[in-house]
């Protein structure tokens, strides 16, 4: 069966020592936004209408006998939904229209960039983050994202409505018989299993994913750390739900915007998964030696003269960069 994930308030240096997911209840209660997403959706979606500048953002609309559920048509040879360039307040309106029926297509706006399309709401979401971390909205009406993972720390705030969280631990993977790499919904590799269809043949290991499973659901003001690598399935469970989300990655990769795992991921598959068993075997000793072990690789090469071995300054990253041609 799933477990809960562990609550309590933490300061985000504890969040990430902790490596684990972590629910904060209450976390931004005080918003004026969250306090006007309790007291009605129409209350919370004029409040960001006001702050509406007009610039399009991303926005998916997915068949009403999709149930919701961003993903593919059968066979993989598209995705199952429609991508817009909208702007937030045509996503409120489309929204405010779809309320009104039981059944409706499911719409997702996606990862806006709140200085870019809503400036004037920046002031209102307050957060210990550092400055060069800016908060994104999604929103939309009852959308399921499956499975997916960030390479950065990602702290998700709910404003609106209520969504349910079940994380997986990163080695799981072979148990959510993820997508393909190179052809996913908004980048990001998806699960192609439904979690509420565990007899599904196809997926046979799905059980025992789920028995490994974290699930929280969250109310306005509340709060979620999702470590990086975590798999995650969100589901939007009312007509209207927002959430309010922070990536960042703390020490040398701070600011850097390519995904430093990401590159790494199809580095290997380019350089390693088609080598003869035994070459490949050879690398993997080495990755382990100096990559993926605790101990310190070189302890007896002079602090000085570590380099790249030493620790990852700015100065480091640069220089491992152009040893990888970037």
């Amino acid at each position: 069966m799933p477990t809960a994930i562990e609550e309590g308030p933490l300061t985000t240096d504890e969040l990430i020592a902790g490596g684990r997911p972590h629910v904060i209840r209450g976390l931004c209660a005080a918003w004026p936004l969250v306090r006007l997403a309790r007291e009605s959706d129409s209350a919370f979606a004029r409040e960001v209408a006001r702050h509406d500048n007009g610039m399009p953002v991303d926005a998916l609309r997915i068949p009403e006998d999709e149930d919701g559920i961003v993903g593919y048509v059968a066979g993989l040879a598209s995705f199952n939904y429609r991508h817009f360039r909208v702007t937030v307040s045509e996503v409120l309106q489309r929204l405010a229209a779809y309320s009104q029926h039981e059944r409706t297509p499911g719409l997702a706006m996606q990862s806006a960039q709140i200085a870019a399309c809503l400036p004037g709401l920046l002031p209102l979401l307050r957060l210990p983050m550092p400055a060069d971390v800016q908060p994104r909205l999604w929103m939309g009406n009852r959308v399921v994202t499956p499975a997916h993972f960030d390479s950065s720390h990602n702290l998700a705030v709910v404003a609106c409505g209520r969504r349910r969280f079940t994380l997986f631990p990163p080695e799981q993977v072979a148990n959510l018989y993820i997508g393909p790499l190179d052809f996913a919904p908004t980048v990001a590799a998806i699960g192609m299993a439904r979690l509420d269809a565990t007899d599904d043949p196809r997926f046979p290991r799905l059980r025992e994913a789920l028995q490994n499973a974290f699930v929280a659901e969250l109310e306005p003001g509340d709060a979620i750390y999702i470590p990086p690598v975590w798999w995650h399935h969100v589901e939007s469970l009312e007509r209207l739900n927002a959430l309010v989300n922070y990536w960042w990655r703390p020490g040398a990769f701070a600011g850097h915007v390519p995904e430093p795992g990401l590159e790494a991921l199809a580095h290997c598959l380019l350089a390693f998964r088609w080598m003869p068993p035994a070459e490949r075997s050879a690398w993997k000793a080495v990755l382990d030696h100096y990559v993926f072990g605790d101990a310190d690789p070189a302890p007896h090469i002079p602090e000085s003269r570590k380099g790249v071995l030493g620790p990852l300054s700015a100065e480091m990253v640069a220089k491992l960069r152009k040893m990888a041609g970037k």
